[in-house]
């Protein structure tokens, strides 16, 4: 899907993880991260976002919640994180990382939420009043009030399966008074997800982003000052303008970061493509290609792959997608023209996160190129 992109914006990305591959110091199934690069994006992000007025919550679920990715994004001026899951804000908290926002797509476990609000989160979503209940009551036991937000999640909104749940808005309505009578939490906001969607090369809204701006009216009717509007989704430089205009306070970007969000396939935008995905032919059958796999992505729309012995040997070669019924143990070239060993590179929309590839941190691509640390995908170093 970014293959073409990458080539024109950063070929050296592709040169550096053939080489890394074909020297065995990676395997196959691991991406490939430019770190530079990310760092390049974070900035110009934070830039958009401070000319928009808008805080942004860097996401690293894309990049298998990585410490070296993650701090060179603090350092580049976006200085909080959004952890999707309680697992993922104990990892980044682990690392040092701040985090802004906690439970946006799930929950967490009444068992947990005594230690995720140790973390110190700025906010915490909640998806119905029990939720809040919970932690209202786990907040005054460690003497604190914790700002929440509220899911917006409207009959006849977008949501994705396996993503739902929330305040329709007529329970809204029924649960405010209790709500507010919570007196270990402190409603600070709405949120939802997804607020944007990408459309034929267009970035629009989709109906959450009504229905909150409807449940912010209500609420300030009942006397809310100063609500957050947490705007998940497609965040990036090209968004953010359409995301103020919508009413957004605040902006989580994920793939902006590494130039892989739908609008970046052509590559002219600020942020530039900065992860690959390196793989090897291991076999040949029945007039096809098969390598090795673990790391591919249901939703990648990858189309091509580059095959090649040595980084001056290139070709591409038409891709051919995996049932995502099956197990991605191998992926598969429209090809027999390939060796075994040929190192495979790919350029994808992925969630790191949900494989089990190896993640690699490289740097200095414009000078010295540099292995920084491989990792797996949920943040742990392996060397």
């Amino acid at each position: 899907m970014f293959l073409q992109a990458t080539m024109k914006h950063n070929r050296k990305l592709i040169d550096a993880a053939i080489e890394l591959h074909q020297e065995g110091l990676i395997s196959p199934n691991t991406y490939v991260l430019d770190v530079d690069t990310v760092r390049k994006n974070a900035e110009a992000l934070a830039r958009e976002a401070k000319k928009q007025n808008i805080e942004l919550l860097f996401m690293t679920k894309q990049i298998g919640r990585n410490e070296l990715i993650s701090k060179a994004i603090v350092e580049a001026g976006i200085e909080k994180a959004v952890a999707v899951d309680p697992w993922e804000a104990l990892t980044l908290h682990r690392q040092g990382i701040k985090i802004g926002h906690v439970g946006h797509l799930v929950q967490i476990p009444k068992y947990m939420i005594r230690t995720i609000l140790e973390v110190n989160p700025d906010y915490v979503t909640v998806f119905s009043y029990e939720n809040a209940k919970n932690i209202s009551e786990i907040a005054l036991e460690i003497g604190k009030k914790q700002k929440i937000f509220l899911r917006i999640a409207e009959s006849g909104d977008f949501l994705y399966d396996g993503q739902k749940g929330g305040f329709t808005l007529k329970q809204l309505y029924e649960d405010i008074d209790k709500l507010t009578k919570l007196s270990g939490v402190e409603i600070a906001g709405l949120t939802s997800f997804p607020c944007l969607l990408i459309e034929d090369s267009q970035a629009k809204t989709t109906p959450n982003v009504l229905s909150m701006q409807k449940a912010k009216a209500f609420l300030e009717e009942k006397g809310f000052k100063d609500l957050e509007m947490n705007m998940p989704s497609a965040t990036s430089t090209a968004t953010m303008k359409l995301l103020r205009e919508s009413g957004a306070t605040q902006g989580e970007p994920g793939h902006a970061l590494t130039g892989t969000t739908p609008l970046h396939v052509s590559g002219e935008f600020p942020e530039k493509p900065a992860m690959v995905y390196v793989s090897e032919v291991s076999h040949l059958y029945e007039k096809k290609a098969y390598v090795f796999g673990g790391g591919f992505y249901p939703r990648s729309r990858m189309e091509r792959a580059l095959v090649a012995p040595d980084k001056n040997t290139i070709k591409s070669v038409d891709v051919i997608e995996n049932d995502p019924a099956n197990i991605d143990y191998y992926g598969t070239l429209d090809t027999t023209d390939v060796s075994i060993g040929d190192t495979v590179i790919y350029a994808f929309r992925t969630q790191i996160f949900v494989t089990n590839a190896h993640l690699a941190v490289v740097g200095s691509l414009e000078s010295s190129p540099e292995l920084l640390g491989i990792y797996d995908s949920t943040g742990n170093k392996v060397r």
